[in-house]
């Protein structure tokens, strides 16, 4: 895929309508919360192993194929990259599909898993859905247009990142000690629990919503694809809040994903590249 737009792309204005790319994306989500609930915890759920060693089931790909046929159908001249069938087609106009991000929680019967869908224009991520039908909740965003969640009534409501400005005041999520640890930097995550008031591994997509909805501060991981991250950078953006890589790049190239509410991005980044 193109390359994003170098650093505070993320946040600038977006002065195309986005109302019906964000319509076809719920419509997406909807779809792909049939095919995923339909197989969810069956005791017949087909697994493989992957050449990554990662798993995937007969839902990821099902997931993923009916998110292409709608796509072809509804928006042909668009390219796809997603985490089962890679990428096609059109970059200036891409949809970023995860079917089932969170695989190995999904073939566990555990119920905190996610299908992502994204739109990137010109390598920018302005269109995200995250959909995690077994627990009853999505969340969407779309550039200019606010990052909004469902509610138990079958309303919307607005998302707003938390306002919190002190370091010894914060929440912060990370994927798993070993994440960091593979990548030589779990003395950094040492050095974040101790200065944030409260730290826990929520995982996977689930984090990074509760920063947008104001109950986090933090979220960050390694490891991550283009298709693990892009939903999720309109969400908090529009919420408010800030999302880079680790080194506070607007990519979502790098491996790695850097989500806050904004005010203390900085501080965020300053405790994580300063030598203990």
């Amino acid at each position: 895929m193109n390359s994003p737009s170098p650093a505070s792309a993320w946040s600038a204005p977006f002065d195309g309508d986005l109302s019906a790319d964000l319509a076809l994306a719920l419509r997406l989500a909807d779809a792909a919360d049939a095919v995923t609930m339909a197989r969810f915890d069956a005791s017949d759920l087909d697994v493989q192993v992957k050449a990554d060693a990662t798993h995937v089931t007969e839902a990821d790909l099902a997931t993923e194929r009916e998110i292409r046929r709608l796509l072809t159908a509804e928006r042909p001249e668009d390219g796809v990259l997603g985490e089962e069938f890679g990428s096609s087609g059109n970059t200036s106009r891409q949809w970023i599909i995860d079917p089932i991000d969170g695989t190995a929680n999904y073939l566990k019967g555990i119920p905190m898993w996610t299908t992502l869908i994204a739109l990137a224009v010109d390598g920018v991520p302005r269109v995200g859905v995250a959909s995690q039908p077994a627990i009853g909740r999505r969340w969407w965003a779309a550039s200019g247009q606010g990052a909004w969640t469902n509610t138990p009534e079958g309303g919307s409501r607005r998302l707003s990142v938390s306002r919190i400005d002190a370091l010894d005041e914060a929440s912060a999520s990370f994927q798993s000690i070993a994440q960091w640890d593979e990548v030589g930097r779990a003395d950094d995550l040492l050095r974040l629990s101790r200065a944030v008031w409260r730290d826990r591994g929520y995982g996977d997509t689930w984090p990074y919503m509760l920063l947008a909805e104001g109950r986090l501060e933090f979220v960050a991981e390694f490891g991550v694809k283009e298709y693990d991250i892009a939903a999720l950078i309109p969400i908090v953006i529009e919420a408010g809040g800030r999302f880079t890589d680790i080194d506070g790049v607007d990519t979502i190239t790098s491996r790695s994903s850097l989500a806050t509410n904004g005010t203390l991005h900085a501080d965020f980044l300053a405790l994580l590249n300063t030598s203990a």
